[in-house]
C-alpha cells in the first residue's frame, strides 16, 4: 500500500502531501474568529475533502499525553488495528515518545501549532515511509483540551504495524488575547520557530470516514 495510492511517484506524493497540509491548516485558520482558537463544534469534514482518511481528533488525557477521539481509516491501515482510545504515542517508536510528549504539551497548553517530520522504522517488509503530521489546537465545550490535524505520508506502508521516529518538530506558539484560547500554565515551554499559515481552503463535499473513540 502506498502513501497516496498505487503507482504514484515520489514527486507526486510530495505535492499531494503539501496540498493536504495546506488544506487542513487553511480550514483551521478559516474557522478562527479573530485570534481565538476554532471551536470543535464548527469543524465540518466537508471542509477538509483532501484529507478525509488521514484526519484525526485527539484529546489531552494528562501532561504530554493524548489519545485518539476520531481517526481516519488510514490510521487503522498503518497500525493494523482499531485506534479507538489508543494513545497518540502508539504511532511512535519509544525513542520518539519523550519528544512527542513535549510537543503535545506545547500544543495543548501554550497553545501552539505543531508540524512533525516523521520517518518510519524500516526492515523486512517495511519499506521507506515518511510523513508530516500537523497538529492544530481547538476548543471543545466543557471538554479536555483538543486538537485536530492530518498525517500525509510518502512511500509504502508495507507490513503493518509501522511506527515513526521523530526527525524534526516545529511548534508555533500562538499569541492569543485573554479568554481567546487556553490559559498558559506555569513552567510552559519557550517559543519555537514560527511557521507561516498557508492559504485558506475551500470546503469540499465528501464525508470523513472516522473511527469514534
Amino acid at each position: 500500500m502506498t502513501g497516496f495510492g498505487g503507482g504514484i511517484g515520489g514527486r507526486t506524493e510530495a505535492v499531494a502531501a503539501e496540498a493536504m497540509l495546506r488544506q487542513v491548516r487553511g480550514y483551521w485558520q478559516a474557522l478562527r474568529v479573530g485570534d481565538a482558537l476554532p471551536l470543535r463544534a464548527r469543524i465540518d469534514p466537508r471542509g477538509i475533502e483532501g484529507a478525509l482518511e488521514r484526519a484525526f481528533l485527539i484529546e489531552r488525557i494528562g501532561p504530554g499525553q493524548a489519545h485518539f477521539r476520531l481517526a481516519g481509516s488510514f490510521f487503522a491501515d498503518l497500525l493494523g488495528m482499531d485506534l479507538r482510545g489508543l494513545p497518540v504515542a502508539a504511532l511512535f517508536d519509544p525513542l520518539a515518545q519523550p519528544r512527542l510528549a513535549e510537543v503535545l504539551e506545547q500544543v495543548f497548553t501554550a497553545p501552539g501549532v505543531a508540524e512533525l517530520a516523521l520517518e518510519a522504522d524500516r526492515g523486512l517488509g517495511r519499506p521507506a515511509l515518511s510523513g508530516r503530521m500537523l497538529i492544530l489546537p481547538v476548543i471543545g465545550e466543557g471538554e479536555a483540551p483538543l486538537a485536530f490535524g492530518c498525517l500525509p505520508t510518502e512511500g509504502d506502508i508495507g507490513r503493518a504495524p509501522r511506527r515513526f521516529l521523530l526527525a524534526q518538530a516545529l511548534v508555533e506558539r500562538l499569541d492569543l488575547p485573554p479568554a481567546a484560547g487556553l490559559a498558559e500554565p506555569r513552567g510552559s515551554s519557550p517559543r519555537r520557530p514560527q511557521m507561516q499559515p498557508p492559504p485558506r481552503a475551500v470546503p469540499g463535499r465528501r464525508h470523513l470516514r472516522l473511527v469514534k473513540g
